[in-house]
């Protein structure tokens, strides 16, 4: 009975997962509690996984992630891109290869966003479409992250599941040899020809906006027989229905920002808004408004020269996810207009107040010049225009680079485990001043620590159920006909294709103790079926949602769906053909 619940509550967990209706944190914490109550999992030992080494490692390193990518460094180095001139095989080669060295040591989402902005103004200023550069760097920080055992997550918890099966883990370069083999294969694919497969969705050159805004901004003038004057604001919302959204006041030639709803309108407001044409109409009428004759230049306005329009790519960790702009109180919390949403190249420009963000989503916002930088870090959206690449103090910059190198070092000469000098560098960062102590905590991706200590429990209950026995024999049986290193492709390929449904690291707590199992069923060495296991979940390069960092580029290059999988698919088959026998050749199959 234990079997059957144990595997119900995987198949739930896998259907959820791919359907993405939910987090996948909470669905994770709804299959321990499941399996908790089924007295599968111990009550005791429930939140165990919460105290996991691999957890507490990916916890630390998303913080000393965040300080190496606000140090300066990689913006410095972006700055020297910038100067390469026109040529697009230098320009997407040194972007790529950027990306790909400085995922193998930070995370590779923060990598990515730190070259993103980067990649746009150089597709903007050569005339090339963004869409040429920014999913081929995307999978080169995918690359990147098989290199180092801190590259990314299931680098980490590979590396536990090792130690608690041979007794000692796998060390920081312990993946190199494979990951690099596997990054320059796919650097060579992705420069010389992966890009060729995309198609240029975006024209740069002529538009370098995602938006043309000033389409359905429109300004209008309140008279004597308008039914709004002496009227407050909100009545301007209840006659339109909901449809415009105001974006500023102008009385005596003094621009009020985000006005507040209650204020009482008089003979002369003119008020921007925001609409299309059918609902303008249809407002025109019912308030006997009129519209001016053109529109006044805010440059001329006092307080006009404050107010620009920036768009930005909405976060994987950003804390706006499945909110809206009502529910955050957008204009008086944070100063800001939400202009327009652009999901998947689909614009949207109606009743946005009501419209839950996502990851993904590029926003056009409009706010304080001064001001709007900091409010897009606060709520964890990237600007997409040219950010200036500040390149602060040389103490900025050295100092969590020296923190960094001295954690590693520690850690290669086994002085101490992974967690732990992890853990030193970040205390070491905050007590050096380099990262404040509130920011430690926003700097965590919880809804991934969740996921993880959510599920450590449950990869547990499926080796201790023996649900990894019975799943590995199966796939044995499928393999037994051929030699053992057919059960290692095998098992490659099955967690590749989850990769791409589910989140990586969740594939590979479901998938190491069956990689396990088969190994001793076999008599043969761990080694081959874990790193398997670890590249393989690190190849989610056939959709959007397999990985943060496909996600993240999906609104900014304009893809869709399928466009994934013209350039995943050849990649994938690439990282098949060479990643198997480098494993093989690197990791025998003979204890």
């Amino acid at each position: 009975m234990d079997l059957y619940i144990v595997f119900g509550t995987l198949l739930f967990a896998l259907i959820l997962f791919a359907w993405g209706k939910f987090r996948h944190d909470l669905v994770a914490i709804t299959c321990l509690l499941i399996l908790t109550l089924t007295n599968i999992v111990p009550y005791e030992e429930a939140f165990m996984g919460f105290a996991h080494p691999a957890v507490i490692t990916v916890a630390v390193i998303l913080i000393i992630s965040r300080a190496l990518q606000e140090s300066g460094l990689i913006a410095i180095i972006g700055q020297k891109v910038l100067k390469t001139g026109d040529n697009f095989t230098l320009q997407i080669t040194l972007l790529c290869i950027i990306v790909c060295i400085a995922s193998a040591f930070m995370n590779n989402v923060g990598a990515l966003a730190i070259i993103m902005p980067v990649a746009i103004h150089i597709a903007n200023k050569s005339g090339h479409s963004p869409s040429s550069f920014l999913m081929p760097i995307a999978f080169s920080s995918l690359l990147g992250g098989m290199i180092t055992l801190i590259g990314t997550p299931p680098n980490i918890i590979i590396a536990n599941f090792r130690k608690n099966e041979v007794g000692y883990t796998f060390s920081m370069f312990d993946f190199a040899p494979v990951g690099i083999g596997l990054s320059i294969s796919g650097l060579i694919f992705i420069i010389f020809i992966g890009w060729k497969l995309l198609p240029k969705r975006i024209k740069s050159n002529k538009d370098p906006d995602i938006f043309n805004i000033n389409d359905y901004i429109t300004e209008i003038i309140i008279d004597e027989e308008s039914k709004l004057n002496g009227k407050p604001l909100q009545d301007l919302i209840e006659i339109s229905g909901g449809d415009l959204q105001v974006l500023n006041i102008v009385r005596n030639k003094y621009l009020m920002h985000t006005p507040d709803m209650g204020m009482i309108l008089k003979k002369g407001d003119i008020i921007s808004i925001e609409a299309d044409s059918e609902d303008l109409q249809e407002f025109l009428q019912k308030s006997n408004t009129n519209l001016i004759a053109g529109k006044e230049d805010l440059k001329n306005l006092i307080g006009g020269e404050d107010i620009s329009n920036v768009e930005a790519v909405v976060m994987a960790d950003s804390s706006i996810i499945q909110q809206t702009a009502v529910s955050l109180s957008m204009r008086n919390r944070y100063g800001i207009n939400l202009l327009a949403i652009s999901r998947q190249d689909k614009k949207i420009k109606k009743r946005l107040d009501h419209v839950p963000f996502k990851t993904g989503d590029v926003l056009l916002l409009q706010g304080n010049t001064k001001k709007i930088a900091e409010t897009l870090k606060d709520i964890g959206c990237l600007p997409l225009a040219d950010r200036g690449f500040d390149i602060g103090k040389p103490r900025k910059i050295i100092i969590p680079i020296l923190i960094f190198l001295v954690s590693i070092g520690m850690i290669i000469l086994d002085w101490m485990p992974v967690h732990i000098g992890f853990t030193l560098a970040a205390v070491a960062l905050v007590l050096s001043k380099t990262l404040k102590l509130k920011d430690v905590y926003s700097r965590i991706d919880w809804p991934v620590i969740i996921l993880l200590g959510a599920l450590m429990p449950i990869g547990d209950a499926m080796e201790s159920s023996g649900g990894a026995d019975l799943i590995a024999k199966k796939i044995l049986q499928l393999s037994n006909l051929f030699p053992p290193e057919a059960a290692v492709a095998l098992l490659f390929i099955v967690t590749m294709l989850l990769s791409n449904v589910i989140n990586n690291a969740a594939t590979v707590v479901l998938m190491a103790p069956i990689g396990l199992s088969m190994s001793h069923v076999m008599e043969l060495s761990p080694d081959p079926f874990l790193m398997a296991i670890a590249v393989s979940a690190s190849a989610a390069f056939m959709t959007p949602i397999g990985h943060q960092s496909n996600t993240l580029v999906m609104g900014p290059g304009g893809y869709t769906f399928r466009d994934y999988f013209k350039m995943g698919l050849p990649m994938s088959i690439l990282i098949i053909l060479i990643g198997i026998p480098l494993i093989l050749y690197f990791w025998p199959l003979s204890k």
